[in-house]
């Protein structure tokens, strides 16, 4: 059996890929001997065992640390007394010293002893946390996997089960919050079954954009959040988190005794960097869907067949390092917010971030739903117009230059006469507009929406999956090592120089330890799991189900096969592409559960407009994929059919499409307040863990009163009467109430 490690520490000597001058790095050996010195006192002198072992490249040191019964014992008495303190349900751990009827979660043992050193003086730990001004050095503080769970894990994987494992014992080796992801997949995914049934019955049999449809998938998506949020509550009651946010360590970078009027202003202040990141990316989107739509549909020139993945290539080079940049940012100024804890530093970072991806992943199916299909023609005339008149300009140029050119085209820009022009610059776009009209994608919103729903999250399982395995053998491979995989193992050339000179006496469990060293290595090689992008990752699908699966029905089935598969890929990279996850306690999905709010109330507004707008009328029965004719779309059809043509039309269709939103909105407040009444009585009113709650805080206030020496309600206490001293002693020895009631029964 390999020691058994509980954290280790990463420690750079020396910075990797940086040359410096000899005094430099006669310095630099001199901090890191002094530090590395005092990082290694801090963790004895507190009671722990800890050994630096060299790392993966030079000047990498690896220090392992382990945690002895005694102060094992320690940590859980010090965070039960905390609990108490702060009113949470008392923990399910083991008592100080009952390790053997009841052993401690391998996850509580890891968050004790990686609490107790990375948090603050103040909250009791060692304060050895990474990035600080005193531990600079210090890369991070990670635990190692369990490979036997692991590979149970992975085992599990069958095709008739969404969970692997059970959530429970996820619980036990990742901690609350990891558990608290899978369980909310889990439950999602199932419950997904239902509006991907409906959306297959309506696809089949029923009618394109049909108002029964829409009803019921936002009945759906007001149930789920309700009913989650119920969850929640119940499953802090049966994991005794309820709460925990009050017993949280504080932050490193909080600055103490700071004024709240303070903070709000400076979160105010980061919404107009919000705002102005937002419409950078609107006019960048939305001039690439310009580009996309209308633009290289009019170029008929040279290679325009290439030019088609101009938009593709625009958005490749610009959106994403847009978002980065503003991933940055919002980092900066939520550490400028000076946030106490760090749930509330990561829920403000996670809307700001969030808020852009939202818009990222929803502006173009907005732009095709309400711009290209309502009014695509209007905006390709004028694009065509303005390509056009850019065409004169260019012309009148060529001309003042005397540049003069054999080949004439033909145009008609007004649908007037046609006109003959001696050039051929303008002749690379379409001039005739019937047959501009004719190349509006007629089924622009339905591509979309595969592209979306499966085109995208293939990708991303591959993102997840197989590209890790890339990257590490690429590496892997320039480092003259051969190919290498997420356990450890490999094959190939293998670099030894972290084996030489080891200490004599290690005979027996020299290869024992070589081979857990190079497995502690890999692991610290790995990156950091950031449950973030699954949380991002499953609610900006909910978005696309609850928004725009009116467009096409078939969305939450391929929703609900991803997820099928998403539970695993998930796992799967937590057990080999990424680092183990430090378990942290939690009694909610944090900012989540609000953004899935928001997202049902949009689902509202747009289920509501694209009913409206697109809905063919009652006597046109057409099937899902073939609304359309020749030459326009079927929606087109619909908006002629409840009104004539004009800019006055136009504005009386917006006008009406924000009232019946507006009026969908309003309905939306009434079947949250209806539903909630109603999840609430039927699943948490009455229940066990509404009486284990009531249960738990009864007890909690009867151990006080009793360490006060009070009576606890309902308790019987039988005093000794003392005689004292009254001049109305006799008043209380004379009761006259038998004598009465005898006298009575005797006249009877």
């Amino acid at each position: 059996m390999p020691p058994h490690v509980d954290v280790v520490i990463v420690f750079r000597a020396i910075q990797k890929g940086v040359s410096f001058s000899k005094e430099r790095i006669r310095q630099n050996a001199v901090k890191a001997e002094r530090q590395y010195s005092k990082l290694i006192d801090a963790l004895t002198r507190a009671g722990l065992k800890a050994v630096g072992r060299r790392g993966e490249s030079q000047g990498q040191l690896l220090v392992m640390v382990t945690c002895p019964q005694n102060m094992l014992a320690h940590l859980i008495h010090c965070e039960r007394n905390s609990d108490f303190l702060y009113g949470l349900p008392m923990s399910n751990m083991p008592s100080a010293n009952d390790f053997e009827s009841a052993p401690l979660s391998p996850a509580d043992r890891v968050r004790l002893v990686h609490g107790f050193i990375s948090s603050t003086p103040e909250d009791g730990g060692l304060g050895i946390i990474p990035g600080r001004k005193e531990w600079d050095l210090v890369e991070s503080v990670m635990a190692l996997h369990d490979h036997n769970f692991n590979d149970h894990w992975i085992r599990l994987w069958t095709r008739h089960r969404i969970a692997s494992v059970e959530l429970e014992k996820i619980r036990d080796q990742f901690g609350d919050s990891v558990a608290l992801y899978f369980f909310f997949l889990t439950a999602y995914t199932r419950a997904l079954i239902f509006p991907a049934a409906l959306g297959t019955i309506f696809y089949l049999y029923g009618k394109p954009y049909s108002a029964l449809y829409s009803t019921l998938l936002l009945l759906w998506s007001i149930a789920f959040v309700e009913w989650w949020r119920l969850q929640e509550r119940i499953l802090s009651v049966r994991w005794c988190t309820s709460g925990s946010w009050r017993v949280e360590k504080r932050r490193a970078d909080h600055v103490p005794s700071f004024p709240w009027w303070k903070q709000e202003t400076r979160m105010m202040a980061g919404l107009p960097v919000i705002m102005l990141f937002a419409t950078i990316l609107a006019v960048v989107l939305t001039g690439i869907f310009v580009l996309e739509a209308f633009v290289t549909q009019l170029y008929n020139g040279p290679g325009h067949k290439y030019v088609a993945f101009a938009p593709t290539i625009l958005f490749s080079l610009l959106v994403p390092r847009l978002l980065a940049m503003y991933q940055k940012l919002a980092a900066n100024f939520t550490n400028w917010e000076n946030h106490e804890h760090q749930s509330s530093y990561s829920s403000s970072l996670s809307l700001k971030v969030f808020t852009l991806s939202a818009m990222n992943a929803y502006l173009g199916l907005a732009l095709s739903a309400f711009v290209y299909v309502p009014f695509g023609e209007s905006v390709m005339h004028f694009v065509q117009s303005h390509l056009f008149t850019g065409g004169y300009r260019a012309l009148a140029l060529m001309e003042k230059f005397n540049v003069n050119f054999n080949v004439t085209s033909h145009f008609s820009a007004g649908g007037g006469s046609r006109k003959k022009v001696s050039t051929a610059g303008i002749s690379i776009w379409e001039s005739d507009r019937s047959i501009a009209r004719r190349k509006l994608n007629s089924s622009r919103l339905q591509e979309q929406m595969f592209a979306f729903t499966v085109t995208n999250q293939v990708v991303d399982t591959f993102t997840e999956i197989g590209l890790p395995y890339i990257v590490r053998a690429v590496e892997s491979f320039r480092n003259g090592k051969g190919f290498r995989n997420g356990n450890g193992k490999g094959h190939g050339k293998k670099k030894r120089v972290a084996f030489d000179d080891e200490p004599a006496g290690h005979d027996a469990h020299g290869r024992e330890e070589r081979e857990f060293l190079e497995r502690v290595r890999s692991e610290v090689a790995l990156p950091e799991y950031d449950v973030f992008t699954d949380y991002s990752e499953m609610v900006t699908q909910f978005g696309y189900v609850a928004l725009w699966s009116t467009i096409w029905p078939l969305a939450p089935v391929m929703a609900l096969f991803n997820n099928y598969i998403e539970a695993r890929s998930d796992a799967f990279k937590i057990a080999v592409h990424t680092r183990r996850p430090t378990p942290v306690r939690t009694d909610t999905i944090g900012p989540w559960l609000e953004s899935l709010s928001i997202l049902t109330w949009l689902s509202a507004l747009t289920n509501s407009a694209l009913v409206y707008l697109f809905r063919p009328p009652d006597q046109q029965e057409h099937e899902l994929g073939t609304m359309v004719d020749a030459n326009v779309t079927d929606e087109s059809q619909h908006l002629k059919h409840h009104r004539p043509n004009g800019l006055a039309a136009t504005r009386e269709l917006l006008t009406s499409a924000l009232l019946i939103a507006l009026l969908a909105s309003h309905g939306y407040l009434v079947m949250r307040a209806a539903i909630r009444h109603l999840l609430n009585r039927a699943i948490w009113s009455g229940s066990k863990e509404m009486k284990e709650a009531e249960r738990m805080e009864r007890e909690m206030k009867e151990r006080y009163l009793s360490s006060l020496g009070q009576c606890a309600p309902g308790e019987n206490v039988m005093l000794e009467m003392t005689s004292e001293e009254d001049e109305w002693a006799t008043f209380w020895t004379i009761d006259e109430g038998m004598d009465d009631i005898g006298k009575m029964l005797k006249d009877v």
